[in-house]
C-alpha cells in the first residue's frame, strides 16, 4: 500500500497491552481451574467418605479402639488438581477415548474439541498442513481487536485504490466498498467476517499497521503468543494461497477459541445478519450475512448452538470452517473441518460431528453405531452459491 498512515498504537502501548493480555489468560485459567475444582471437590469428597468408612469398618473389625481418622484438607487437594491443568490456549490433546474419524467424514481434515476438558473428542488427519483460506480472517479480525480501543470503532477509514486493486486482481471475496467511501471501523470489522470482505480486511490492516505487511508480523507475533508458531504462519491477512500460509485445524480451533475469549470478535463471529450505514455508493446500506451461521441453525446438530462461525475457501484447501458450539448447559466446543467437498457439505459435517460427539444424548446412546449415523447424513443438491467461483490462490 502506497499510502503512509501512522500505527495507532506505540511500541509502548502495545507492550501494554500485551501484559494485559496475558493478566487476561491467567484470570481465565483460574476461572477454569475453579470450574473443574466445583466439579471435582465433591467427587473427591464422597470419594474420601467412603474410604474412611471403608477404614473405619475394618478397624471396628481389628480394632476395638480404633484411632478417629485424620481430617483431611479439600483445599489441599485442590490445589493439587489445579496445579495439573493445562494452560489456556494450549492444543488440545487426544485420549483414549478420541474418535479417529476416516471415509465416514466427507472433510479430509477436522478436530472436535471440548473445551472444558480441553480433550480431543474425534479427529482426523489434525496435524497436517493446509491452506486456512479465509478462515485467516478469525485471526484478522482478533489483532485487529486488540490494537484499537472502543473509540476506533467509531472512526473513519475511506477506501483506497490500493486496496480495491489488491482485491482485484488476486480474485478476493468482497464486501465491494468503493474506492474513496467512508466506512466506520466498526463495519470494517463485520465486512472481514460476515461475507469474507478482503477489502474490509486490508483497511482494518491499513487502520491498526499501516500496511498488510506490517500488519502480518504483528499477526504472526500473535501465533507466537497462543503457541502455535511451530506449525502456524500467515502471510496475508486475507488467506490468499501462499506455501509459507499455512497452519493446522489444530491450530485454527486455538486461534478461533482466542478470538471468542475476545467481547468484539466473539460479537463479530456470532452475528447472523448486519447492516450497514448508507454512503453515497451505497445509500441504503447493505446487509452482511454470515452464511454459515444462517444455513446450520435449522440443522440437526444434537442441541448444540452454533455460536461463532467463519468459513474459507481456496482450490487448494477446498472447503474449510471453524465454528464454536455451545450445549444448554453452557458446555463449549470448537470443531474446525478443511477440505469438504462443497460449503453445504463443510456445514452438514459441522452439524454432523457436534451430534455425534457434542450432543447430551451422544454419550447415552454411544453403542459404537451412533455416531457413524450422525455422519452419514445425506450431502442435499448443489445449490447456487451467494459468491462466484474464484481461482487458484483466491479466498472466500
Amino acid at each position: 500500500m502506497d499510502q503512509e498512515y501512522k500505527p495507532i498504537l506505540s511500541e509502548e502501548e502495545r507492550a501494554a497491552r500485551r501484559a494485559q493480555r496475558a493478566a487476561s489468560r491467567r484470570k481465565k485459567q483460574r476461572e477454569r481451574r475453579l470450574r473443574l475444582l466445583r466439579r471435582l471437590i465433591p467427587c473427591l469428597l464422597l470419594a474420601l467418605l467412603a474410604g474412611g468408612l471403608l477404614t473405619a469398618g475394618a478397624n471396628l473389625i481389628s480394632k476395638p479402639e480404633a484411632e478417629p481418622a485424620k481430617a483431611v484438607r479439600p483445599a489441599h487437594l485442590a490445589d493439587d488438581a489445579a496445579s495439573s491443568l493445562p494452560e489456556p490456549y494450549a492444543r488440545a490433546v487426544p485420549n483414549a477415548d478420541t474418535v479417529h474419524l476416516g471415509a465416514e467424514l466427507s472433510s479430509t481434515h477436522a478436530v472436535v474439541i471440548d473445551l472444558e476438558t480441553r480433550s480431543v473428542l474425534a479427529e482426523k488427519d489434525p496435524d497436517a498442513v493446509i491452506s486456512p483460506a479465509s478462515m485467516t480472517k478469525i485471526l484478522t479480525a482478533l489483532v485487529a481487536a486488540e490494537h484499537i480501543t472502543e473509540a476506533d470503532l467509531d472512526q473513519a477509514f475511506t477506501m483506497t485504490i490500493d486496496i480495491t486493486d489488491y482485491c482485484y486482481v488476486n480474485g478476493c471475496s468482497v464486501v465491494g466498498l468503493m474506492v474513496g467511501e467512508t466506512v466506520s471501523v466498526r463495519e470494517l470489522f463485520y465486512g472481514t467476517i460476515l461475507p469474507s470482505g478482503a477489502d474490509a480486511a486490508l483497511g482494518l490492516a491499513t487502520y491498526v499497521a499501516g500496511s498488510q505487511e506490517a500488519f502480518v508480523a504483528l499477526m504472526n507475533e500473535k501465533l507466537e503468543e497462543l503457541g502455535i508458531a511451530d506449525t502456524a504462519h500467515f502471510t496475508n491477512c486475507v488467506g490468499l494461497f501462499d506455501e509459507n500460509h499455512k497452519c493446522t485445524v489444530s491450530d485454527m480451533a486455538v486461534i478461533l477459541e482466542a478470538a471468542m475469549d475476545n467481547d468484539l470478535c466473539r460479537e463479530v463471529l456470532g452475528a447472523r445478519t448486519y447492516e450497514t450505514a448508507a454512503t453515497t455508493d451505497h445509500p441504503e446500506g447493505q446487509i452482511l450475512s454470515n452464511w454459515f451461521l444462517r444455513r446450520i441453525e435449522d440443522k440437526d446438530t444434537g442441541g448444540i448452538t452454533v455460536t461463532g462461525a467463519k468459513t474459507g475457501y481456496v482450490v487448494e484447501s477446498g472447503n474449510c470452517a471453524a465454528s464454536y458450539g455451545e450445549a444448554a448447559d453452557g458446555h463449549r466446543y470448537i470443531c474446525v473441518t478443511a477440505d469438504a467437498a462443497s460449503s453445504w457439505q463443510a456445514i452438514y459435517d459441522h452439524a454432523a460431528l457436534y451430534k455425534a460427539y457434542c450432543s447430551p444424548d451422544a454419550a447415552a446412546e454411544d453403542d459404537g453405531d451412533g455416531a457413524a449415523d450422525a455422519l452419514a447424513e445425506p450431502v442435499p443438491p448443489t445449490i447456487k452459491e451467494d459468491t462466484t467461483e474464484h481461482e487458484s490462490g483466491a479466498s472466500l
